[in-house]
């Protein structure tokens, strides 16, 4: 179920018509977390209107879901990546402090931007201490759209958060 306060702090850092994420379901097995969320863009932030979700607006979509399910792990004590981070944590390094490092996005179908789903999971997260720098968390991720109508895009995208807690 949407946190919806949280989500709307989340979204606080996004121009109001660049707000796509509209709720998310959180679950955690296994030490893994995920997140089921849906979707809509009314009209691109940037381009005249395409017809289908483009890889900018993958990648917006994909910032907007990770971050409210880092947030909420944070909240709720979920996953083994974030344990000894709080909201007020993830709040000052939101923006700053989390890194895409690697994206790739594989389109198999086009995807109806007006209204679709998307889903993600952390496969992986460690902590890395490299020789006289900073601790650093690297996460790998895996993630895919998809709408009503067959349309789907699939990917992975490796995030680096620095400056951790």
């Amino acid at each position: 179920m949407t946190d919806e306060a949280l989500l709307a702090r989340v979204l606080q850092p996004y121009k109001e018509h660049c707000k796509y994420l509209l709720s998310a379901d959180v679950t955690a097995r296994d030490g893994r977390i995920a997140a089921r969320c849906a979707f809509a863009i009314p009209e691109s932030c940037y381009i005249d209107d395409t017809g289908h979700l483009n890889s900018v607006e993958v990648n917006i979509c994909y910032n907007q879901m990770m971050y409210y399910l880092v947030a909420k792990s944070v909240k709720e004590g979920l996953g083994t990546g974030f344990a000894s981070w709080t909201l007020d944590d993830f709040w000052r390094h939101q923006l700053p402090d989390i890194l895409i490092a690697r994206f790739a996005a594989d389109f198999r179908r086009p995807v109806n931007p007006r209204s679709f789903t998307g889903e993600m999971e952390f496969t992986s997260v460690t902590r890395r201490a490299p020789a006289g720098g900073k601790p650093f968390l690297r996460a790998e991720t895996a993630f895919r759209f998809q709408d009503s109508e067959s349309g789907r895009c699939h990917g992975e995208a490796t995030l680096a958060f620095t400056d951790v807690p």
